[in-house]
Order: structure tokens, then sequence, then C-alpha cells
């Protein structure tokens, strides 16, 4: 649907806005049941304190302030070094969070498939990214009405086969849309994920998105994170590799011709691990005239973590491009109850697999907070969470001795399998919650 309040931000400020006039009750979790009923403007307006308003436990919550810390972060050093920022909206679905990104800039948001796009659309996002194919007769029907009623979406997926690029047109061309759907040849790796494994299959990929008119090429993508999984010396050779790669191809594409006639070739790659060889890479010299659009889809930044990105993330270590910036600052963190101390250096949470993400790293506890409203930091290394049950931590007390009804802080690692845990996020500043996300997973 074609967006109706769609304001220089690229999002549908009014849908994003209506929100706040979801009334809240039993579907969201940890919310306190003296809210239910009121909207989740009339809740906010009481300016609720996290720990005495009634929220129950688990409940995860997001630090306004790092946020804004990251997005200024981000925002700040993409424009320093001449890149284009399509943050995956994946990592959150959230189109409060989308208009925050894209208030500092970004060009489009990043989508993972054709109901992410639905979602997006529903709240006006202008420029969108797939990336991922899209060879579903049903998802191309909606997509082409969606190009046909607003002249102002802008919107490019992958192609890595030529029975995709086959399935795509016929599609295409029985609905009869009014433009081209823009594609980009994605370049995979050997036992990857998606892409063309060779530059030979790229090309063969790119003439036959040229014979078919419903179809327009406009650049190259690609991911380095399946080329790599860790920060070793060997591992960014890697990525250096596979990247050079990708160059090689945009130029080859650009001498047979496939990119004459556009105002702008997009070149896409970057997850949240290795963003700053992308960003070497994309942003040396192109052939003279080529109107390269470097683009990042970089999308842990927003919440990065206390885990995987916080080992990975350029920003935590060193990177390739020099910059002034602060490292980002997590952002999540998840408040479970102590229910039970059945063994002396054992306590059981009010938190398990359903709440927290567990596929890159177990919950950092990091804060206890005691019934009486005191605080305190707990050891780190000697109390740790050894595993999770689906509703459960059990948690090695390594010296801490917190009572059964006293609450614990976690940190979190690998933001995006945790939002898809909720659905109704508070955000905070110090107690007092100033925002409720709404996700859409």
């Amino acid at each position: 649907m074609a967006a109706s309040g769609n304001d220089l931000t690229g999002i549908d400020t009014s849908a994003v806005r209506a929100l706040h006039d979801e009334r809240i009750d039993w579907r969201f979790k940890g919310m306190p049941s003296s809210s239910f009923g009121s909207t989740v403007g009339e809740f906010l307006g009481t300016r609720p304190k996290l720990f005495e308003a009634g929220f129950v436990g688990p409940i995860l919550t997001l630090d306004d302030a790092a946020m804004e810390h990251n997005l200024a972060t981000m925002a700040g050093w993409c424009a320093e070094h001449g890149l284009r920022l399509a943050p995956h909206g994946k990592t959150t679905m959230a189109p409060r969070l989308f208009e925050r990104q894209l208030a500092h800039g970004a060009w489009g948001i990043t989508a993972a498939n054709i109901s992410q796009l639905r979602v997006y659309r529903a709240f006006g996002v202008r420029r969108i990214l797939l990336a991922n194919e899209l060879v579903d007769p049903h998802g191309l029907t909606w997509l082409a009405d969606e190009l046909d009623a607003d002249p102002d979406f802008a919107f490019c997926c992958y192609v890595d086969s030529p029975r995709g690029v086959e399935l795509m047109a016929a599609a295409l061309a029985e609905h009869g849309g009014s433009r081209p759907v823009d594609v980009l040849v994605e370049l995979g790796n050997e036992g990857g994920r998606t892409g063309a494994r060779t530059a030979a299959q790229a090309r063969e990929l790119a003439e036959a998105v040229r014979a078919r008119p419903e179809l327009r090429l406009v650049g190259v993508a690609g991911y380095e994170g399946e080329v790599a999984h860790d920060v070793e010396e060997s591992s960014l050779s890697a990525v250096d590799g596979y990247l050079r790669e990708l160059r090689s191809l945009v130029a080859e594409l650009a001498a047979d011709g496939h990119f004459d006639g556009l105002d702008e070739v997009i070149v896409s790659a970057g997850g949240s691990a290795y963003f700053d060889q992308v960003a070497e890479a994309l942003t040396r010299p192109w052939p003279e005239g080529l109107p390269v659009v470097p683009v990042l889809r970089s999308g842990g930044y927003l919440l990065h973590d206390d885990g995987f990105y916080r080992i990975r993330s350029p920003f935590g270590r060193q990177h390739r491009l020099a910059s002034s910036e602060a490292p980002f600052h997590p952002a999540m963190r998840i408040w479970a109850q102590v229910i039970s101390r059945p063994e002396p250096d054992l306590a059981l949470l009010t938190m398990g697999r359903r709440d927290v993400s567990f596929d890159q790293g177990l919950p950092e506890p990091q804060l206890l907070r005691a019934a009486d409203g005191s605080a305190r930091e707990l050891p780190t290394g000697s109390c740790r969470v050894r595993g999770l049950a689906d509703q459960h931590a059990f948690l090695e007390l390594g010296g801490a001795e917190p009572e059964v009804g006293d609450w614990i802080a976690f940190g979190l690692s690998h933001p995006c399998t945790v939002l898809d845990k909720w659905t109704l996020i508070p955000v905070t500043e110090g107690d007092e919650v100033t925002d409720l996300v709404r996700t859409f997973f």
C-alpha cells in the first residue's frame, strides 16, 4: 500500500505514532496488570518506573541512551567514510526503531523475506533492500501491486540462478506491472548460503536479467559473514579475498555494459562483524564513470550486545578504518527474579529459552537488585549461567548470595535471537520507562 504519511525520514511517521494507540493487555508478557485496558500512550503518560509500576519477570528492557549513542556513532562513521546504511530490520522488526535509524540518516531498511517486507510496507518504509531471492508468484504479485501503487517505493532484491530469473519474470509478466523489479546479482561462496558460486555463473545471470524486460539489473551484493566466523587473521584474510571477488564482478559486469544508463549502481555487503573491511573494499576507487553507491546492511549495531558482537564488532576491536568514534554500547538487558535456592551455590530464576538468546552464548549476570531496592554488581566470571530450560535459568553463584525474591540483570548475546521472543519491550532511562517498542516477528 502507498504510504500516506511518509515524510523525509522514509517511513510513515503517522503509522508509527499510531502504535501508541494500541491497548495493552494479557498478550504482552511482563507488562503490569494495572496497565491492561490503557493505550500505550496513556500508560507512558503515567511515567512508570520499572520496579514500581508492576512489571513482572522476566522483562526485557532496552536502554535509550545506549541506542542513541549507537545510532549516532554508526551514522557518523558511515558519513565519514562515504557509505550508505540500510540496516537489517530482522534484528528488531520494530517500526519505531526503524524510524530512529532512518532519522539518523539510514538510506533504507533491509529485509530477509516477503513477510518482513509486508510489515515494512505497512509502515510506509520507502526504500527496501530484500537481501534474498524472491521467486514466489504470490509474493511477486503483491510486490508488483505495491510498486504500481506507490511511485516513491524503491525496492531491489537478489537473483542467483537462471531458473529464479525465469520464475520472477514469468510472474511479473502475468501481472503486467507498470515498472520492472530492480535486482542485484548475488555472489556467494562455496558451502555458504545463496548466491552464484562463480563469476561465470554471475555473468550468466546478468545476461538472463538483460533478456527479461520485467527485471532491471542495478548492482551486485554479497555477504562476507558466510566466509568467516571469527576474527583470526586467516578469517579476516578470507573476508578480504571474497570482497576482492565482489569488486571484480562489479567491474566485469560494468565492462559488459550491464549498468549503462544507470544513475546509481548498488554494491552491497556488510553484516555486523566485518563492516570495516567491507567499507575499505567498497569505497576504494571504482572504474571511471561507474556511479557506485556502497551500501552496508549491518543491523546488530543498534542494540549491540554483551557477547557475540562485543567480541566481533569492529568498534570493539582494532579495525581497518580509523575513527574517533567510541565503541558501541550494549542496549539489551533482561531482569529475572530468583525463585529458588535449592543448593548452596545454585539459584533458579524466572528466565529461560523462551525469553533470551542462547545460540551465541548464554546470558551474562551483571547486577543484583535486592528487595530493599539496593543494587550491587555481581562477581565477573565466577557467577555464571550454566544452562537454560524453557522457563528457568540455572545460575552458579560463585560467591554471590542472592535471596529468593531478588532480581538479577543479565546482559545478552546476539540481538537477532532476543527480540523475536518479545512483542512489547520497555525502553528505559534509568528506572523510568520512556517508550514501549512494538515488534512484528
